[in-house]
């Protein structure tokens, strides 16, 4: 038998001791091992083909050490002679067996993960480490092996849609969870070679017929990209190439997909990695497009913050995703449209990024290359809002635009002189039809654009109209294109330097006006009765009408005089004898606060000011010679305002307090009451109503005065 050794790289020959039906000294390895021996490929019955060569290195290594231990547990069988037609047909029983013993073992995996005995697992994982301690991959692929062979259960579709996103890893027990991880822990070096293995394996049993249930690679698989999902998308290219290879086989297919995009649902950049690498040039295949599509819409679902995607979307990407949306007749069925559909304003977030201000601009050229008068109405209309979010939002797309105008008029010019269809465009240009649309609908939604847009957008016209002046002065006058877009740029324009008064401005003249002539009539006709505006008054009824109006203000004006007069003293004396109490508290923590404040405070406001002096210190030898002179000027600025500011305010203050009590001193004689306060205090209150009464009666005669002598 021919086998590889772990370490080298080299063959080399193995001589048999001993016949192959006799028992070997191997130790033991149980019904487990002989398990691991079955999973990895060991052949029983039929040993005279040639060895053929397999994806997987460690097989053969181990072939010899499984036939010994399956043959010293299961004694051979009783030599009988045999025909060789009942060989044939022995083998065959033998392989049907085989077969109806690895398949329907379990009748779920939640069945086949209970019967699943860890310690034996971890005796034949000790024991490949043993052997193989130098060769990490060989543990991993036993692994794999062991955990395949034993959750054998009902075949599924490939990409399980039937289960949650993490099934079956979501199955597995804590206890199975640490051994997987402990062991892709210390073989972390070998894990991208091993995601291959057991992918490459998983394509290997769908050829088989019937085949293995897959779930134990499926487990592994997804413990591997559960930490580390960026393995999956470091080659994306081997991948496109082995599922295009497989184009014909859609299970094959479903299965690379699904393997892959085991990686975006603990990251999402790297989903959005997977998807567009692998996924997105399959999006038109039929049998594939579902799963796609399902799975952006789940990985969506899985990731709202989409901050995390930003700059994975370009135009080049976008712009098919925009089509599959929304153009009729597509490789995508109605439903699944309708679905992309629903997922296209997310793919628009991811696609505009962070900074759609600086970006879109690079979007604007395919929108406006897009805009067919054939396009559906969902399509015009989102064309239409993106062209003018393009132009709203980032400046320079005005300047793509001002570049584009003119070789689209002109193609469209081009076409329309050689017969063709006046609503259609070449190729690579524009239909002059649509950029009326476009025109029309900034037209509609003028009010809604920013005022510095607005700006920008009416030098854009501006420039268009000057070039549709141009091209109709070149002599194609006849061009129906450049003259419809030639008046939608002039009602633009127009709607744009719409005339609006100025209302602040016209009232203001009015009143300026109004007060001119005023003072001009009454002068030249020397009081308002005679002048012109006095008699128009007295004539249309005004100004008896103004006079008995002041004459009834003034009554109700002595009425509620007259009623303050009387109820103002009762509410008075009835609001002091219930706000008395409140208001000697309040006066007595008053006069504490302000005997502390004249004895502590000046303290107080010199340690302040040599604090801001020592900190001023401090900061301008910390900071940098730049700052030394805003620094001196704050100081300086502070010191100034303690200076001149507070310290005269705080003098005034206690000096204002000083007067006040020496004044309260002497009104209460020595000793300053309640009774004192209040007394004083009814007295400036009386004080302050005569004055406003006063100045109250003066302004209303000198109001009847002049009111007379008109």
């Amino acid at each position: 038998m021919a086998a590889r050794t772990a370490g080298g790289g080299r063959w080399e020959v193995v001589k048999k001791g001993r016949r192959p039906g006799a028992g070997g000294s191997g130790k033991g390895g149980g019904g487990d091992r002989r398990a691991l021996g079955e999973a990895n490929g060991v052949w029983k019955y039929d040993l005279t083909p040639p060895i053929q060569t397999t994806s997987t290195l460690y097989e053969r290594g181990f072939e010899k050490i499984m036939k010994r231990q399956n043959k010293e547990q299961v004694p051979p069988p009783a030599v009988e002679p045999k025909k060789p037609g009942n060989k044939k047909q022995t083998k065959k029983v033998a392989t049907l067996a085989n077969q109806n013993q690895k398949q329907g073992r379990f009748r779920s995996l939640e069945e086949a993960l209970k019967a699943l005995d860890m310690a034996a697992l971890q005796r034949e994982l000790d024991k490949s480490q043993s052997v193989f301690s130098g060769n990490p991959s060989v543990w991993l692929k036993d692994l794999a092996s062991y955990l395949n062979y034993k959750l054998q259960v009902p075949p599924s579709e490939p990409t399980l849609s039937q289960h949650t996103h993490d099934y079956p890893y979501s199955l597995v027990s804590r206890e199975l969870r640490g051994i997987i991880r402990g062991l892709l822990a210390k073989a972390a070096g070998c894990l991208e070679l091993f995601f291959d293995h057991c992918l490459f394996t998983m394509l290997q049993e769908l050829d088989k017929t019937p085949g293995e249930s897959l779930h134990g690679y499926r487990i592994c698989i997804q413990a591997i990209l559960q930490d580390k999902p960026k393995i999956a998308t470091t080659n994306l290219g081997k991948f496109l190439e082995l599922l295009r290879s497989h184009q014909s086989r859609p299970a094959k297919c479903l299965t690379i997909m699904w393997a892959l995009g085991q990686a975006g649902f603990a990251n999402l950049t790297e989903g959005l990695k997977v998807w567009l690498g692998i996924m997105l040039p399959v999006l038109g295949i039929k049998s594939l497009s579902p799963f796609a599509i399902a799975y952006l819409d789940r990985l969506l679902l899985m990731h709202p913050n989409l901050t995390k995607g930003f700059g994975m979307i370009g135009p080049k990407d976008f712009f098919p995703l925009l089509d599959f949306a929304y153009m009729p007749n597509n490789s995508l069925t109605p439903s699944l449209q309708e679905q992309l559909c629903q997922l296209y304003p997310r793919l628009k977030v991811l696609a505009f990024g962070a900074k759609p201000e600086s970006t879109l601009h690079t979007y604007f050229p395919s929108f406006l290359s897009r805009a067919t008068p054939s396009c559906p109405p969902e399509m015009k209309k989102e064309l239409l809002s993106s062209l003018t979010e393009c132009l709203t939002v980032d400046p320079l797309s005005t300047s793509v635009w001002r570049q584009l105008y003119p070789k689209h008029l002109s193609q469209s010019r081009q076409v329309a002189v050689r017969g063709v269809t006046c609503l259609l465009a070449t190729q690579r240009g524009l239909n002059s039809c649509f950029l009326v649309l476009l025109l029309e609908h900034l037209l509609r939604s003028w009010e809604q654009i920013p005022k510095k847009t607005q700006k920008s957008l009416q030098e854009t016209i501006q420039s268009f109209k000057l070039t549709n002046q141009e091209l109709l002065r070149k002599g194609s006058c006849s061009n129906q294109e450049v003259t419809t877009c030639d008046v939608a740029c002039k009602r633009l324009l127009q709607q744009a330097r719409g005339f609006r008064l100025p209302w602040t401005r016209l009232l203001l003249l009015v009143l300026v006006f109004a007060i001119g002539f005023l003072c001009h009539d009454f002068r030249s006709h020397g009081s308002f009765q005679a002048s012109l505006s006095g008699r128009l008054l007295h004539s249309s009824g005004f100004l008896p009408a103004g006079q008995q109006a002041c004459m009834r203000i003034y009554s109700y004006s002595l009425q509620g005089y007259s009623w303050l007069e009387e109820t103002l003293p009762a509410w008075g004396s009835h609001l002091l004898t219930m706000v008395r109490p409140s208001l000697q508290l309040a006066w007595t923590h008053t006069n504490a606060t302000v005997s502390f404040l004249s004895a502590h405070c000046a303290s107080h406001l010199a340690w302040f000011g040599d604090s801001l002096t020592s900190l001023s210190q401090r900061l301008q030898i910390q900071f940098p010679d730049a700052l030394n002179q805003l620094l001196h000027s704050l100081r300086e600025l502070l010191l100034f305002l303690y200076q001149n500011v507070l310290l005269p305010m705080w003098h005034m203050l206690l000096e204002a307090l000083s007067r006040v009590q020496e004044h309260c001193h002497k009104a209460c004689r020595g000793e300053v009451t309640w009774d004192c306060l209040k007394t004083q205090l009814s007295e400036a209150v009386h004080w302050t109503w005569l004055c406003l009464q006063d100045i109250t009666v003066a302004f209303l005669d000198w109001a009847l005065t002049m009111i007379s002598q008109q």
